[in-house]
């Protein structure tokens, strides 16, 4: 029999001063059997820095059309998609051409910076794709993540704190690639 999901709830209060935007979310977020808590923690981060009521998390690891995240206009069409991780260059230049918007949050110790040396040079030319590293200190995220949270996410000048009432955790991103400024 294969294993389910498991079902977190997460009441995330978002105050974002690079954006000003100021929400609490009230989400459901389905964990892979074989997603870790870093990987979930980190899709509720990628979630806090590109919040708005139309953004919505996929169906998941498994799903192979599907991001991590994504927003989508109401004709359909895909204006964000978000991934978590490092996803093969095929799956981002899929997500390249079907949305207008594509980010990558990679994230860990050592495999963020192999995973790049092997693919900068072939996505370089991708006008829409923005890749970010977080730091190794995603591991902490980990420590926040329960079956029911009430978390907190506070965005100032690209520095992340994201906390709950027993602990916080600092991230500070590292751009990667970003599009061209018009």
């Amino acid at each position: 029999m294969a294993l389910k999901a498991t079902i977190c709830k997460a009441t995330l209060q978002i105050s974002d001063m690079d954006r000003n935007y100021y929400q609490e979310h009230a989400l459901t977020v389905a964990r892979h059997p074989s997603e870790t808590d870093e990987r979930m923690m980190v899709r509720l981060l990628a979630f806090a820095l590109h919040a708005s009521d139309a953004l919505a998390f996929g169906k998941g690891l498994s799903t192979d059309d599907e991001p991590d995240i994504w927003e989508r206009d109401l004709t359909g069409a895909i204006r964000t998609w978000i991934d978590v991780g490092q996803p093969d260059e095929k799956r981002i230049r899929k997500a390249c051409g079907r949305a207008e918007q594509v980010f990558v949050y990679t994230y860990g110790a050592q495999a963020p910076r192999v995973w790049w040396s092997q693919v900068e040079a072939k996505l370089e030319k991708l006008r829409n794709l923005t890749v970010v590293r977080l730091p190794p200190e995603t591991r902490d995220l980990a420590k926040l993540a329960d079956r029911n949270m009430r978390l907190s996410c506070t965005i100032q000048e690209r520095q992340i704190w994201f906390s709950n009432d027993a602990a916080s955790v600092v991230i500070e991103p590292e751009s990667l690639q970003a599009p061209a400024q018009a």
